[in-house]
């Protein structure tokens, strides 16, 4: 699913008013309609509405949204800001039918501290939309904070008012912190970073048939990555393949006492499809890994830390999972990349030891993917103010060296040399232990290795590491859940796709 900026968002709408066509005030009617069926199945008929509407179209949204919700046999108040008598077209002829019905009180913004809301009250943020590009008023910054205050239900309409649709918060903006957000037919990107993605809450996508013919033919270089992506990718197996079909992954990894990490990696490459699949470790975890993975094969190099690396150009080289950062190790990583041509996929101390010295960043083989965490990202390119320059910082090196970045985060990104960023939204919190980036090292490499792209291994190996996430949390919970636990989801995830 392609991410469009603020004004793409409004161009969309726009198109699919003059093409479809339709009416201004009837693509409002759809949008409010759809986010009335939204809550009619998710509350009650004893809720009752508090909803707070601006002076543009997002409130025009929110004038229409509480009219459908009366007739649907909801409670409904309605709130406004008197002073700002400046309402766009749409704003003005919603609030009139709003003012038509005498079973719907109006109230302005200040008097919310004169009423006492019911118990079963649900605040609805219907202030700004997607076209905020500037600092609140102080009348409203207060209303905000005060409605951030109460312990009612908070949903948003298309975005929680305050926040920007494309970029970070400015010092000391005042955001509404919702519990839901109704958002129409696009991810908008700050939905996908954690300065801004966590006054969200839960984000539902809402269908409200924008033009097809504009999504298609409109360009973007950010995407969601979504299941229609998957499918495109996903290449079921022929049944008359054999392992040969399915390539070689070596996986490098783990030194004395982090055997575990090389362990986790070769098995996550094994579950995710490699047709042959060998692990080079130091002699210390020979009869670990060979007793818990049977079905790799298994090269030793060094006694407790990895002394050299295979240069096999048949196999595809994952390399990094507890490698260690002994000197010796470094020395002989360093040799290896600067004469090794194939795309590699480097993570954890792989990326640590080039972080000592940056200049080796130069000889990772074009095409590689390196998978940081957002601190080893900032020891490798530098600091950056926020998650969205550290995004396009990695754009920018991404570009300069040739290599696919899978940034891992909440939504982990990956950005490729030709400056298209994917975001996935798959996974869970309860992915946030030691553990869970080996595996996702070995199913990138695996992938690699059975002949998808470097683009489609690494948009396809975040999107399985975070469902296998998300079905390990549904049987474990987010805090009994493993990394080990994520490798055992990994068949369930390939059943979906089948």
């Amino acid at each position: 699913m392609k991410i469009f900026s603020a004004q793409q968002i409004r161009n969309c709408d726009q198109f699919t008013i003059e093409n479809e066509p339709i009416s201004p005030i009837k693509l409002v009617e759809r949008a409010a309609e759809t986010c009335a069926r939204w809550i009619e199945n998710h509350f009650n008929k004893t809720s009752e509405f508090q909803v707070f509407c601006g002076n543009g179209n997002n409130g025009a949204d929110g004038f229409s949204l509480a009219r459908i919700l009366y007739t649907k046999g909801f409670d409904v108040n309605v709130f406004i800001n008197e002073k700002n008598s400046k309402y766009s077209q749409e704003a003005e002829i919603n609030l009139k039918r709003i003012r038509e019905i005498s079973g719907i009180a109006v109230y302005d913004f200040n008097e919310i501290e004169d009423l006492g809301f019911q118990e079963n009250s649900v605040l609805v943020d219907s202030v700004f939309g997607t076209g905020l590009n500037r600092k609140i008023e102080i009348s409203v910054k207060n209303l905000i904070q005060k409605l951030n205050h109460l312990s009612f239900p908070k949903i948003s309409i298309d975005i929680p008012s305050g926040l920007f649709a494309d970029r970070s918060l400015e010092e000391n903006q005042i955001v509404f912190n919702a519990d839901e957000t109704l958002s129409f037919q696009f991810w908008k990107k700050s939905f996908l970073h954690p300065e801004t993605g966590k006054f969200c809450g839960n984000i539902h996508i809402l269908e409200i048939g924008l033009s097809q013919k504009f999504i298609e033919n409109e360009h973007s270089d950010y995407f969601v990555i979504d299941e229609t992506e998957i499918h495109k990718i996903y290449r079921p197996r022929n049944q008359f393949s054999h392992k040969g079909n399915f390539g070689k992954t070596t996986i490098v990894a783990g030194s004395f006492g982090k055997i575990g990490a090389a362990v986790l990696a070769t098995k996550a490459a094994l579950k995710s499809g490699s047709g042959i699949t060998f692990a080079r470790i130091p002699a210390c975890g020979y009869f670990v890994l060979q007793s818990v993975c049977p079905e790799a094969m298994v090269e030793v190099s060094g006694e407790n830390f990895v002394t050299d690396f295979p240069v096999e150009n048949d196999h595809v080289l994952g390399i990094g999972p507890g490698l260690g950062t002994n000197s010796e190790t470094q020395k002989s990583f360093f040799e290896f990349l600067k004469n090794y041509k194939n795309p590699v996929v480097l993570d954890a101390d792989a990326l640590n030891l080039i972080a000592q010295n940056t200049e080796i960043l130069s000889s990772i083989p074009r095409n590689s993917i390196i998978t940081p965490h957002p601190k080893e990202f900032e020891r490798l390119f530098g600091s950056t103010e926020n998650s969205f320059e550290r995004l396009e910082l990695a754009r920018k090196k991404s570009k300069e060296f040739g290599i696919y970045i899978v940034l891992k985060d909440h939504h982990t990104q990956v950005i490729t040399p030709e400056q298209k960023v994917f975001y996935n939204i798959t996974g869970n919190s309860g992915m946030a232990k030691g553990g869970s980036g080996d595996v996702l090292l070995g199913i990138i490499t695996s992938l690699l290795a059975q002949n998808y792209s470097p683009e489609e291994a690494a948009v396809f190996g975040v999107w399985l590491h975070g469902k296998a996430g998300d079905f390990a949390a549904e049987k474990n919970s987010k805090e009994a859940m493993l990394p080990s636990d994520l490798i055992d989801e990994l068949g369930n995830v390939f059943k979906i796709l089948a």
